[in-house]
């Protein structure tokens, strides 16, 4: 069988081609850093480019790139109750401990809950239904404004931070 080209010939074209070939691939591997936060590691720009952002290049030292990887995910129990049988020994708690530490949890929420209530009640008071007596400093009526406004948002505030502690004392098991 003849070939229709000398393999010589085309010895000659692969190495007269390898110098381009390689040429795009040295251009891609000139690695910039770029200033500022954060600061960037790319071989995406042109050294144009990378002048203007202040991008300094990164010569023989190699560069390693780590993936992030997505959090691990809890997996289902197999028999689909949850039971404490497709847990890990380890992480087993004994209930009567359990139920102790929930209670435990329970009076510390309904704690807070009682005193932030105690502060809301104290905080309305003052607040007066929107007018609150004037202090002797408040001669400027703007002034007298803002701390009403300040008042009102501090109520609102504590009426989120009330909500939040019912919601947890919701989460917790009856005792």
């Amino acid at each position: 069988m003849k070939l229709p080209y000398q393999p010589s010939a085309l010895l000659l074209a692969l190495a007269a081609a390898m110098p381009a070939l390689a040429q795009p691939a040295a251009a891609a591997s000139q690695v910039y850093r770029c200033p500022g936060p954060p600061v960037l590691y790319t071989d995406a720009l042109t050294p144009q480019e990378a002048r203007d952002k202040g991008c300094r290049t990164i010569e023989g030292t190699p560069i390693t790139v780590i993936q992030a990887r997505p959090p691990a995910r809890a997996q289902p129990a197999a028999s689909g109750n949850g039971s404490a049988a497709s847990r890990p020994a380890d992480s087993k708690v004994d209930p009567s401990a359990q139920r102790q530490r929930d209670s435990e949890a329970r009076r510390i929420l309904l704690d807070e809950l009682q005193k932030e209530e105690d502060k809301l009640a104290a905080m309305q008071k003052d607040y007066a239904g929107g007018q609150p007596e004037r202090r002797g400093d408040e001669r400027n009526y703007q002034r007298y404004l803002d701390r009403v406004a300040e008042m009102k948002a501090a109520i609102t505030r504590k009426e989120a931070d009330i909500s939040a502690l019912k919601r947890e004392i919701a989460k917790l098991p009856a005792s």
